[in-house]
Parts: structure tokens; C-alpha cells; sequence
């Protein structure tokens, strides 16, 4: 039963993920293209996970084809991949700064819950300020082709970390909204895994170790195997999470977490191949 809840779960992660999509890269997008792109990105993000760098280039080609400028492109795929991760590293900063103080969760050292939270607030900060560094200046004619490719990188690093900000000051309910639901979801997914093999830890321990062990997701590794499998199992069982019941709970959240956005992706993937081939116009991606 608790498996059937976790699939449900994902589910809503699914969702939230294209109700996130659309205002970051076009309000005036049909839903159905949305549903179909941001379905299409999480089935390659299964196979590829790459912290979700394998969607989005899928995403970015798409867009392309379907006529939106490629600086566009670049500078929203950067904002999509800082807010969908910045709801994470604000919730470790609150979470662990809780736990320090005493006021949440089970008694754990300043090292799991102080330092963590330290970090993600640094980092916070670190993103906010690099739009102060500025595009810099155009490559001149005669520049090499590396030269010029990597100020096209800054100014879309400098760019999409700007729009990040504008887009979360704008209070876009389906944005904000697909952010929060996104992140709350998929830790859902892994607390139902828990209870479904009967011992599960502390709320804060799961949300904690979530994120420190997802950073094993960043490895570009067949559908994440290994990598954030053993990367989740360390960290949670280092924060006092049981580890056979660990073990259990996290392979059966992978599968989960494989499957579901592979098997609801494939067949939205499949239905826009065809209308790129068959219609160019079909997919509408007019700025707004």
C-alpha cells in the first residue's frame, strides 16, 4: 500500500515539474506543449540524471526547433535549474539551522545539521551576487572560437541567474507553487519508502539527507545508479537513519523514481517527436 502511495507521490513530482516549466521559459506556451516537453525532460533526466542537466539539453533542442532564440534558451535553462534546486538548499539552511538550535528534529551533531546549513546559506548568497559581475565584455571579430564560447557561457550564467531572481520576485503561483511541490513530493516519495519497509526515521533526518545525498545525482551515470543510491544510503544512515531499513527504502525510491518518469515521459516524448516532424509550428514557444 505504502508503494502505491510513493507512485502517487512521484506522480505529483511529475506534475509539479511542467507546472514549474512553463512560466520559466513561456507563459504564452499551450499547456499541452508543456506537458509534453517537461514530461519528455524528466523521462531522459531517468535515464540520464546529471541533477536534471540531461532534461533540460533535451528541452533546450526542442525549443530550439521550435523557434525560440537560443540566448533565450541558455539564460532559462539556467534560471529552471537554480530555482528548482534553490528550494532544497533554502530548506537545509532552515531545517539544519533548526536542529542546531534545538527546536526540530533528533539531537545531531553541529558537523550534520550547523555546518550543512552554513553552507547552503553561503551559497544562497553566492547566487545572488553574481549578477554583479556582469556579462563582461564582447569577444572582439577576431577572437578565437573557445574565447567566444566562453562568453556566451558567462553571459548566460550572469543572465539566467538574474531572470532566476526576477522570475521567484514575481510570485508566479505555478512557478512557486511547481518549486515547492517539486521538492516536497519527491522527499514524500522516499518518507512512504520508509514506512512501507516499517521503520522510518525522523522527518528532519529524511529532508536533511536528501539533499547532501542527491549531490550524487551530479555524476552522469545511467539512470543515477550508484551514485545517488549510495550517495542517499551514506548520508542518511550517518545521521541516524537504520541502515538495512535505509537500504530498502532507498532502492525501492529509485526504482520509483526511474520508472514513473520514464514510463509517463515516453509516450509525451514519442507524441512530440512526431508533431516536430510532421508540424514545426505545432510546438509554440513565442516569448512572452
Amino acid at each position: 500500500g505504502w508503494i502505491a502511495v510513493a507512485i502517487v507521490l512521484e506522480l505529483g513530482s511529475c506534475a509539479s515539474y511542467v507546472l514549474m516549466f512553463r512560466p520559466v521559459f513561456c507563459t504564452r506556451m499551450p499547456w499541452r506543449s508543456s506537458w509534453q516537453i517537461g514530461l519528455s525532460e524528466l523521462a531522459t533526466g531517468s535515464i540520464v540524471p546529471a541533477s536534471g542537466a540531461g532534461g533540460l539539453a533535451l528541452g533546450a533542442w526542442v525549443l530550439s526547433r521550435g523557434g525560440m532564440p537560443k540566448d533565450r534558451i541558455a539564460r532559462r535553462s539556467v534560471a529552471f535549474f537554480l530555482i528548482k534546486s534553490s528550494v532544497n538548499f533554502v530548506a537545509v539552511a532552515v531545517i539544519g539551522t533548526a536542529m542546531a538550535l534545538g527546536v526540530f528534529g533528533p539531537h545531531v551533531s553541529l558537523l550534520g545539521t550547523a555546518f550543512p546549513a552554513a553552507l547552503s546559506i553561503l551559497l544562497v548568497a553566492a547566487v545572488l551576487l553574481v549578477p554583479r559581475l556582469g556579462p563582461g565584455e564582447t569577444p572582439p571579430p577576431q577572437a578565437g572560437r573557445l574565447a567566444r564560447a566562453l562568453s556566451a557561457v558567462r553571459r548566460s550564467l550572469i543572465g539566467g541567474t538574474a531572470e532566476a531572481v526576477e522570475l521567484v520576485r514575481s510570485r508566479n503561483a505555478w512557478l512557486l507553487l511547481g518549486a515547492f511541490g517539486y521538492w516536497a513530493f519527491d522527499n514524500a516519495v522516499l518518507l512512504a519508502t520508509y514506512a512501507a519497509v516499517g521503520d522510518t526515521p525522523a522527518l528532519s533526518i529524511v529532508l536533511m539527507g536528501y539533499l547532501i545525498g542527491q549531490l550524487g545525482g551530479l555524476l552522469p551515470l545511467p539512470g543515477g545508479v550508484g551514485g545517488i543510491d549510495g550517495g542517499l544510503i551514506g548520508v542518511l544512515v550517518l545521521y541516524g537513519a537504520p541502515l538495512a531499513a535505509t537500504v530498502a527504502a532507498v532502492l525501492a525510491y529509485r526504482l520509483i523514481l526511474f520508472w514513473v518518469p520514464l514510463v509517463v515521459g515516453a509516450p509525451a516524448f514519442v507524441t512530440l517527436w512526431r508533431r516536430l516532424n510532421t508540424r514545426r509550428a505545432g510546438v509554440s514557444v513565442t516569448p512572452r
